[in-house]
Formats: structure tokens, C-alpha cells, sequence
């Protein structure tokens, strides 16, 4: 296997800069829904579910949805350009929102699962953000641009939990669809900067011709697998435990304005170290951060088994978020440094399709794993996972891939 870093052959960083802070403010709004989606979802899925294992499957069906429009996404960016592409997910978001709220009203367990998964083309074109902070950034410049357009959701991870507490209750007497209506609007407000986005195309081939290698010599390099398989992991195990963490919360005793609080606590750690994830991957190189990632996940595992006070679980979800943040923005790093552009649209749908390919399974096994055996499996499972990834980022730095 190689180890190859490109570069983008042109680069303008004043470009850059400019759409970072457009991606900056709709990552700020939109990004707002996740929070609430993760709060809501399970527990307006256990009110409609017939089985409590099933309550976390609107979550999990989001991310499927995710998994399913990443490579459809990246292929439509890659032809007509990122603006195309976010607006398509802003606009899925508000549907699949409005779907939601009216299937909690109607009692449809159905409706509810259906909008879900168009939620999950909103959560697959938002994870787009960050691969477009570095489209026309320089190769200093690209790990700051990522951690930037990230460090967005910081706004978002405060604003999700408030809209929770300020809206469920906004179509009384129903629980929980209030908190769905609002993103409709928070959509539609959050997508107006998106129509001034100027990002450059992914360069086209010639009639005939291939767009960059084939997918035998590209995944034969190594920093392209191993940011695969760490952004995998990173996500993935975030998923396991912030799914399961407001149905643990309220079979312990708390109430939603609790797990509410406790996702925003996990929310804002997840994306204030991206402050300075950038310029410590520019410093240090992008393996190291995640391997700090990573041992931020195993040290979540281990606090959230030795209690169930709120102390506890604020702590292991702020590791969590902390755990997600350096994994994460650690691996995009990786992989946007180890393709040609033109291989764009096919090796980021790819990297965003096996990571919410996992993600999926993780959260299904999240609401399985708490309805039969309880909120200590559901971390426990972490550690397996989190060895495969420790394994996979010592490979590539034994072969001298921190560059």
C-alpha cells in the first residue's frame, strides 16, 4: 500500500474563506436539528412503538436514509456543484420534519419512521459540509477550513436543546411534535446563505476517459483506509451511546428536560475543541489527534459504567462529543488529503456511505442492546470497536503516515 497526500493543484484560499463562513452559519442553524431529533426521536418512538426495542428506530432509519443519499449526493455535488446538493438536504430536512410532527399528531408510528428517513438526506448532505470547506483550500489551510465549518455546530448544539424545551409542547396536547415543527422553519431560514455559495466544480474528465483511478489503486493506499475506517468508529460509537442516553436517563429516574440538557452538554463538547482541532492537526498531524479521539471514547465508556447520577452522564457525553470531535475532524482531514479532486464525488460518497453504513447498524443495536440487557452493554460495546480503530491508526503510523 501507498501513503500519497494531494493537494489540490489550484487553490484560493480568499475563496475558501469566504464560503467557510457561509457553511459556518447554515451549520449553525440547520445542524440545530440533529440535537433535537436525537432527543425526540427515541422517546416519541417509544410512545409510538409496539415494542420498546423499536424506539430508536426512527434514529436509526435517519441514518439509513443518511447512509442511502451519500453516494446519490456526492455524485450530484460532483456535477452541479455543492450549492445543488445542500439545498436538495435543507429542504428534505424541513419535509421529513413536518412528516414527523404530523405522524406524532396522527399517532403513526409509520409517518413518523417515514420522516425520519428524509431527515436522514438533510443529515447526509450536512455531513458534506466539511469536505466543501476544503474544496478550494490550500493544504495548510484545508485542516483549519474543516474545523471551522465544524466548530458551527457549537451554535447549534445550544440552539437544538433550547428548541426542545421552548417547542415540544407548542401542539398541545401532543408530546414532542412541537419540537418538529419548528425545524420546518429553522430549515427554510437556515438554507437562504446557501444560495450565495461559491465553491469550485469537481474538474470533469474528457469524453472517454476515466475520472481519476481506479478504485483499486485508491484503496490501496493506506491513509485512505485508515480515515475510512476511524471516521467509521468515531461516529458509529458516538451514535451507540447518544441514542440510547434519554431513554437511560428517563429509566433512571430524570425527565426530558434533563436528557435535554445532557445532549447539549454532549452537542457543545462535540464541536467546541474544533476551535483549535485544526491548527493542532496542522501542528501534529492529523493520526495523533485521533488517536486522542479515540482514547476520549474509551475514557466515555468507562465513566458512564461506573454510575448513573447526572455527574455521570454529563461526563461520559462530554467525553463523548470530545471523543466524536478529534476522531472525526481527525480522519476528514486524513481523507481529504489522500485523493485527487476529481476523485471527489466517488471517494467521499463512499467514505460517507460506510461510515452511516455502521452509524445504522449502531443505532439499532443501541435500542436492542438498552431494552434487553441496559444502558452498561450499550458502552461496553464500545471497546471492541474502539481496538479495530486504535489497530488500524497504529498500521498507518508504523508506515510513517502522519504526513
Amino acid at each position: 500500500m501507498t501513503d500519497a497526500v494531494y493537494s489540490p493543484p489550484h487553490h484560493d484560499d480568499g475563496r475558501a474563506k469566504r464560503a467557510v463562513a457561509i457553511l459556518v452559519w447554515a451549520h449553525s442553524i440547520l445542524g440545530a436539528q440533529m440535537p433535537v431529533h436525537f432527543i425526540l426521536g427515541g422517546l416519541a418512538g417509544q410512545m409510538l412503538a409496539a415494542d420498546p426495542a423499536w424506539a430508536t428506530l426512527p434514529i436509526s432509519v435517519t441514518v439509513f436514509g443518511s447512509m442511502c443519499a451519500a453516494p446519490i449526493l456526492s455524485t450530484i455535488m460532483g456535477r452541479f456543484g455543492r450549492r445543488t446538493g445542500f439545498i436538495i438536504g435543507a429542504l428534505s430536512g424541513a419535509t421529513g420534519a413536518g412528516l414527523a410532527a404530523y405522524g406524532i399528531s396522527e399517532k403513526s408510528f409509520a409517518l413518523l419512521v417515514g420522516g425520519s428517513y428524509l431527515i436522514g438526506i438533510y443529515m447526509s448532505a450536512h455531513g458534506f459540509y466539511r469536505f466543501a470547506a476544503a474544496d478550494s483550500a490550500s493544504a495548510e489551510f484545508r485542516p483549519k477550513a474543516i474545523s471551522w465549518v465544524m466548530a458551527g455546530g457549537l451554535v447549534a448544539a445550544l440552539l437544538g436543546p433550547e428548541l426542545v424545551k421552548q417547542f415540544k409542547d407548542w401542539m398541545e396536547p401532543v408530546p414532542f411534535a412541537g419540537g418538529y415543527k419548528v425545524l420546518v422553519f429553522v430549515n427554510l431560514i437556515g438554507m437562504i446563505p446557501l444560495f450565495f455559495l461559491d465553491l469550485p466544480r469537481q474538474p470533469r474528465p474528457a469524453k472517454g476517459e476515466r475520472s481519476g483511478r481506479p478504485w483499486r489503486e485508491i484503496l490501496s493506499n493506506r491513509t485512505v483506509v485508515v480515515a475510512m475506517i476511524c471516521a467509521m468508529i468515531s461516529y458509529a460509537l458516538m451514535n451507540l451511546v447518544m441514542t440510547s442516553t434519554p431513554l437511560a436517563m428517563i429509566a433512571c429516574g430524570f425527565v426530558t428536560d434533563d436528557a435535554a440538557e445532557i445532549v447539549r452538554i454532549h452537542v457543545v463538547m462535540m464541536f467546541l475543541p474544533s476551535f483549535f482541532t485544526g491548527p493542532l492537526i496542522v501542528r501534529y498531524g492529523a493520526p495523533r489527534i485521533i488517536s486522542i479521539g479515540l482514547v476520549a471514547l474509551a475514557a466515555c465508556s468507562v465513566v458512564a459504567i461506573m454510575g448513573i447520577s447526572f455527574t455521570h452522564f454529563g461526563i461520559a457525553l462530554g467525553l463523548l462529543g470530545i471523543g466524536w470531535n478529534f476522531g472525526f475532524i481527525g480522519a476528514t482531514a486524513l481523507l481529504a488529503g489522500a485523493h485527487l479532486p476529481e476523485e471527489r464525488a466517488r471517494v467521499q460518497g463512499l467514505n460517507d456511505f460506510l461510515v452511516f453504513g455502521l452509524v445504522t447498524i449502531a443505532s439499532l443495536s443501541s435500542g436492542a442492546l438498552m431494552a434487553s440487557i441496559g444502558w452498561e452493554a450499550v458502552n461496553v460495546a464500545m471497546l471492541p470497536f474502539l481496538t479495530v480503530a486504535a489497530l488500524a491508526l497504529a498500521w498507518l503510523m508504523m508506515a510513517g503516515g502522519r504526513r
